[in-house]
């Protein structure tokens, strides 16, 4: 997981590392990794032309120390002091703001950059609010921005996450411990792992989906779950499940309003139609395993219903977020979906290009793994089941979210153009066998 740091909590880490490792050998690092950003991004140093737009604080040290690494391989550098900039850069094959990073708190206007010139900004694009993603006059706007010691939220969030363009990362060293972060593929480290006493009610799964109308949404559903790991499906539908018998052969199905003891979670909403709130709260009431509450069931959930005893992930698009939470989604989707998450007292994971996942106690989760492959009728379903899998294996809800919310996202990449949702748990198997064997080798 790659570290998401408030500007408060940047500051004390820096402090923290620069006390032990000194403030000119951090410098130095960070101005390395910069350099090395410019390189890849040139392709050859030799005969470049570059422009260095330097600040007076940490921003353009860095700054400073690339400038003098490329100059060293040939590259030709230009450092620019923000107190002289013109109004205009021109003729270079890269500019790198490094002008305002972090403490940046007052309007800046940056100045205009040719059009076929490309940017690399340091740490953030220069004059933005590192922690809400607002804009602090004109910003430029990066085709790649180098986080430094960890993601701020403004890299995420609000208007400046455009600006920022590929967000890339260079740890060194600097953060040890943080409590919010971005999901990366390392943390799909074990997720195929199967214990050697496992039996098919070690991590069983019941859902509450499909209805006459949308048997399909039951099938992506399971099939979801059974590629997560789900070793014994429970599936009451609202519709004539003989329809489904042959479809899906592994799933045991049921008309009991009784939820199996033996259930690890449930997942419970997709395809059971807008009418389902009764059906559905005679199966709920008084369920004490965690539950994953997507499409129609998420009409059921009331603000304020805070339960500890029964964890529930709510997974709302951003229209049923709007439903939910009787306001639309703003700039500021962290902020957003971290006020809904303590408003239910559920964790909440708000579906997007950019896929957040928040706990009540304000925790933050950040998928990017997203594709356009996966704005498709469905794909959520098979989400659904997916992280309803990642806690019957023993995952906690936000977690289980997560987790899921990237191998899906990660699934869609290796879908090929308009396959259906219905090929997203074969895309999750593939994936997950090629990750065993890498890490076997």
């Amino acid at each position: 997981m790659i570290p998401i740091l408030t500007a408060a909590q940047m500051r004390d880490a820096d402090a923290r590392a620069a006390a032990v490792r000194g403030g000119d050998v951090l410098v130095r690092a960070a101005g390395t990794a910069v350099a090395f950003e410019a390189k890849r991004l040139l392709g050859s140093c030799y005969g470049s032309r570059v422009g260095v737009l330097a600040g007076p604080g940490l921003n353009g040290a860095d700054g400073r120390v690339a400038a003098e690494w490329l100059r060293a391989r040939g590259a030709r550098v230009d450092v620019i002091e923000v107190a002289h900039q013109p109004d205009v850069l021109r003729g270079y094959d890269l500019v790198i703001d490094a002008a305002f990073g972090l403490g940046c708190s007052r309007p800046y206007v940056a100045p205009r950059i040719a059009a076929n010139v490309r940017v690399l900004a340091v740490d953030l694009p220069s004059g933005v609010n590192a922690d809400t993603g607002q804009l602090l006059g004109e910003p430029p706007r990066a085709d790649v921005t180098l986080a430094i010691g960890a993601l701020k939220l403004a890299h995420v969030t609000g208007p400046a996450a455009v600006l920022a363009g590929d967000v890339r990362f260079a740890g060194i060293g600097i953060v040890e411990h943080a409590e919010d972060g971005q999901m990366e593929d390392d943390d799909l480290v074990g997720l195929e792992e199967r214990g050697i006493d496992d039996h098919k009610w070690s991590h069983a799964l019941q859902v509450l989906a499909g209805s006459t109308m949308m048997p399909g949404a039951a099938q992506l559903v399971v099939r979801g779950a059974l590629a997560g790991g789900a070793s014994m499906i429970r599936l009451a539908s609202r519709a004539d499940l003989t329809s489904l018998a042959t479809v899906v052969p592994e799933v045991v199905h049921t008309r009991s309003p009784e939820i199996d003891s033996r259930c690890r979670a449930v997942v419970a909403g997709p395809g059971l139609g807008a009418d389902a709130a009764e059906w559905l709260s005679e199966r709920l009431s008084g369920l004490r395993v965690p539950v994953v509450m997507d499409a129609d069931a998420l009409d059921t959930v009331v603000l304020g219903r805070r339960d500890p005893a029964a964890s529930w992930i709510l997974t709302p698009h951003e229209g049923e977020f709007a439903r939910l939470a009787g306001r639309s989604v703003g700039e500021d989707r962290v902020r957003d979906v971290r006020a809904l998450a303590r408003e239910t007292g559920c964790v909440v994971l708000l579906k997007g290009p950019t896929t957040l996942v928040a706990s009540p106690d304000g925790r933050l989760r950040v998928v990017r793994s997203g594709t356009p492959a996966l704005a498709t009728a469905g794909t959520g379903d098979v989400l659904a089941g997916l992280i309803g899998a990642f806690i019957a294996r023993g995952h906690d809800v936000m977690s289980a979210g997560a987790l899921a919310a990237h191998l899906h996202g990660r699934a869609g990449a290796l879908l090929e153009p308009f396959e259906p949702a219905s090929a997203l748990a074969g895309a999750i198997t593939t994936l997950l066998a090629r990750r065993r064997d890498y890490a076997a080798r």
